[in-house]
């Protein structure tokens, strides 16, 4: 008797939380770690509903980060549909749906925004003779790209051997130098990167021009400012012999 009670009652209590639960599909899907992974830019449709269809009337609410987000007319009641274009921002983003009754009714998913790194084109970059110069790849991307690859003229390079410093901190990688010298450092840079079996890559055509006198401007205009100061200085100062001259 206690047996078929006790069987009864869990019955009970898996219909209850059945009825009460919403629950989040997504086209593309929902993984088992609740997260749904898109593309950058490529649309995503979120759904909630009741798990059980039976049950109506029931306002339903949907979160972004936990701020709310507006819906339109017609779309809150038992069946909510959001659609989501992912941006940069949106990488990690969870959305949640809740009753409005009652909050703790509720499921979440989180997006996880796939996206290339930005490599594209080519730039021409102009420095002198003895001047510093920075080449800068933006190769932020979802996943994580973990081989860069720098080439000069098409070539593969000992970078350190021609004087040049390479840094990558996982979102932009640099090849700079303090001191450039055209029989060293003169020619056609080139960042690439694999992902997902493409090839992204960025050039720099890189010219250096003569080094130039620069003018000191500053300590002139400090010398001209005390040239005259003085001269005010000693025309004040005999300027009653000046003015006899004209009496």
């Amino acid at each position: 008797m206690k047996l078929a009670f006790g069987l009864l009652l869990h019955l009970l209590l898996s219909i209850s939380t059945c009825t009460l639960g919403v629950q989040i599909q997504a086209d593309p899907g929902v993984n088992s770690d609740g997260v749904v992974e898109v593309e950058l830019d490529k649309v995503v449709s979120l759904v909630c509903e009741h798990v059980v269809k039976s049950e109506a009337g029931v306002e339903l609410v949907w979160l972004r980060n936990g701020a709310a987000i507006q819906l339109k007319e017609g779309n809150t009641e038992n069946r909510s549909v959001v659609c989501v274009t992912p941006i940069y921002d949106d990488n990690g983003a969870t959305f949640t749906c809740h009753q409005r009754q009652n909050s703790t009714i509720s499921s979440s998913v989180t997006l996880n925004v796939t996206f290339p790194p930005q490599l594209t084109g080519s730039e021409d970059i102009t420095v002198e003779e003895e001047a510093e110069f920075h080449l800068t790849c933006d190769i932020w991307a979802n996943p994580i790209v973990s081989n860069v690859v720098w080439t000069v003229n098409d070539s593969s390079v000992d970078l350190e051997e021609i004087g040049l410093q390479l840094t990558n901190d996982g979102f932009k990688t640099k090849l700079s130098t303090w001191k450039a010298e055209r029989g060293r450092h003169e020619g056609a840079y080139k960042c690439s990167v694999t992902y997902f079996s493409e090839m992204y890559s960025k050039t720099f055509n890189l010219k250096l021009t003569d080094k130039t006198l620069k003018f000191p401007l500053m300590p002139m205009i400090a010398a001209i400012v005390i040239v005259a100061l003085t001269l005010l200085l000693a025309i004040f100062s005999r300027w009653r012999m000046i003015m006899r001259c004209f009496k």
